[in-house]
């Protein structure tokens, strides 16, 4: 009798299938069992058609009885069509105090028909041969068990005798039908070990490049490519995180590569015919930090493929899009960027995180000791910088040099003049990279809004948007494209214009010094972050770091000559630190 756990565990049926099933109605009836392991179409002899007709001709010939039951998922008028492997089993085997053996059957249809006829319920099954019912030793052994027990297997291509000769003749076919399984698998392993030495790229090429179905061609992605070179460039300046690398490459319009959903367990249950009407549509969805990490880190862009034995060789397929010095430099500036968590509970104070070591990259955290703040690094016992303590009252001094510097003096003023001219050309060139990554974007946005348009009635009758949502998309791709515009015609600003933006900011920084200078260390700790990405300390030298909207005024040093414009020099300590 099947309980209540067997139904669950098999499929959903009718009442009435049910109730026949179970009356033993069957019982003089058989079931068609029809496998493929293999998406071949040139091996007709192992197709599911080949073996539906061949099976069916035995039905005919031996006049044998087919149930005429259908069960959603496991049978249709008796016959079960199944594309699974029978060589492949589950290493998993478990040992009970009574002696039994259990392990589990890896094909699930295979295994609902096993347990039907162990129960009796019907009398046999019909096979096309012995390898299309099993092809590992498990099986095989559940199959002999009720053939042993009185279950009728017939196959077409064999019959065996209940004979001593039967029996080796069934171990003989049981033999090759497992060796040739093995000799397959060991050839397939031999030819991708000899791809791999090679070179050739035998698996599937990551997002930027194309995969057209031919292991010695990866060609370029056109879209996605130039977006993925682009973004190992800014990577490897140092001034982006991997979750602003996702969202610029997100605006950019970059999404991966377009993948189809692993299918569930009902659509791999599905039959033959009910395949064509089971369409899964790959997707693209946008990219994460995560993939950004995987991205930066893979050698593939670099030209090189997986080898054997976890090797990295250089690949014949395909093409490097980055080369190794600009995507070690990449990966180089995001290894900097990672800091650690030491304590779950901080202390209140001030410039936590503000001041790094320039050696090893330590982070200078805040202390109270008699009194008064100190700033100090557990830096390694190799790094060459001996200054491990600093008080807070020289890094807020030195700090405030570093404002009054970067902004304009008089004579600076004056040479500005001449030198506008020539900054115009570096501004417009800057310019034009700016104008080109909004048209892009506005491209992708107006691809979306010719799609949406032309598609409305389609989209609105497969369910996909509601009227309300459908205006709800089209007005926000609209202000997308509205407030790109607005964006062009910000950067469209003259060269003259920026100049006198950065002389204004130079004025506003000089009156910023002075609430730096009267503050207290809550205020000039929140002006050290706006003004500075980067404050490291080297013996008695900070190297700073400007913020994107300060570079301008960092970088005059530069264009004067001045290599150690980015520098300053720690006061006298004894004369400034406190007593201790």
């Amino acid at each position: 009798m099947i309980t209540e756990n067997d139904i669950a565990a098999m499929v959903v049926i009718s009442d009435n299938v049910l109730r026949d099933i179970e009356a033993g109605k069957y019982r003089d009836h058989y079931l068609i069992y029809n496998r493929k392991s293999t998406d071949d179409t040139e091996n007709q002899q192992n197709s599911i058609a080949y073996q539906k007709a061949e099976n069916m001709r035995l039905v005919l010939r031996d006049k044998l009885r087919i149930a005429p039951v259908s069960i959603k998922g496991f049978c249709v008028d008796g016959v079960i069509t199944e594309k699974h492997s029978a060589f492949k089993t589950n290493s998993d085997i478990v040992l009970t105090k009574d002696g039994q053996v259990q392990f589990v059957i890896e094909r699930p249809k295979f295994q609902r028909l096993m347990y039907l006829l162990s129960k009796g319920l019907f009398k046999g099954v019909v096979v096309l041969s012995s390898d299309r019912a099993s092809r590992n030793s498990r099986d095989e052994m559940v199959i002999r068990d009720l053939m042993d027990r009185g279950v009728d297997f017939r196959f077409v291509n064999t019959k065996y005798d209940k004979s001593s000769a039967g029996e080796l003749h069934k171990d003989i076919d049981g033999m090759f039908a497992k060796h040739r399984s093995r000799d397959t698998r060991e050839k397939v392993t031999y030819t991708f070990r000899n791809l791999r030495e090679k070179g050739v790229v035998t698996h599937r090429a990551p997002i930027g490049y194309l995969n057209p179905g031919d292991m010695y061609n990866k060609p370029f992605d056109p879209v996605r490519a130039p977006i993925i070179k682009r973004m190992f460039e800014l990577c490897a300046t140092g001034e982006w995180s991997l979750s602003a690398l996702a969202r610029w490459a997100n605006a950019e319009g970059l999404t991966m590569t377009p993948m189809r959903r692993r299918r569930t367990a009902e659509e791999k249950a599905a039959e033959e015919d009910d395949e064509d009407t089971i369409v899964i549509e790959p997707v693209c969805r946008p990219l994460d930090p995560g993939d950004v990490q995987r991205i930066l880190y893979n050698p593939f862009f670099y030209g090189m493929t997986n080898g054997n034995d976890g090797e990295r060789v250089k690949s014949i397929s395909h093409e490097p899009l980055v080369s190794q010095e600009l995507a070690e430099k990449a990966q180089l500036a995001l290894r900097g960027k990672r800091t650690s968590k030491h304590y779950s509970k901080k202390l209140p104070l001030s410039y936590r995180g503000v001041l790094n070591c320039f050696e090893c990259g330590r982070v200078y955290t805040p202390y109270p000791k008699k009194g008064h703040i100190y700033l100090g690094a557990r830096c390694a016992k190799s790094c060459p910088n001996k200054r491990r303590n600093v008080p807070a009252t020289v890094l807020e001094s030195m700090v405030g040099d570093l404002i009054t510097r970067l902004s304009f003096s008089n004579g600076e003023l004056t040479d500005l003049d001449g030198k506008t001219q020539s900054d115009i050309s570096d501004i417009e060139k800057k310019r034009q990279e700016v104008l080109e990554q909004s048209d892009r974007r506005k491209k992708k946005v107006r691809e979306d809004l010719s799609y949406l348009r032309e598609n409305r009635i389609p989209l609105l009758k497969a369910g996909v948007y509601s009227p309300e949502g459908y205006v709800e998309e089209e007005n926000r791709l609209n202000s997308e494209l509205a407030l790109l515009q607005k964006e062009e015609q910000a950067a469209d600003a003259s060269a003259h214009e920026v100049i006198v933006e950065i002389i204004k900011l130079s004025e506003l920084l000089k009156d910023a010094y002075l609430h730096y200078y009267y503050g207290d260390s809550t205020e000039k700790e929140r002006v050290m972050r706006t003004v500075f990405s980067e404050l490291k300390l080297s013996g008695n030298t900070l190297e700073y770091q400007c913020k994107n909207g300060f570079r301008s005024l960092q970088n005059r040093f530069l264009q004067f000559c001045d290599p150690t414009g980015n520098r300053t020099r720690v006061p006298c300590l004894k004369s400034m630190c406190p007593n201790r």
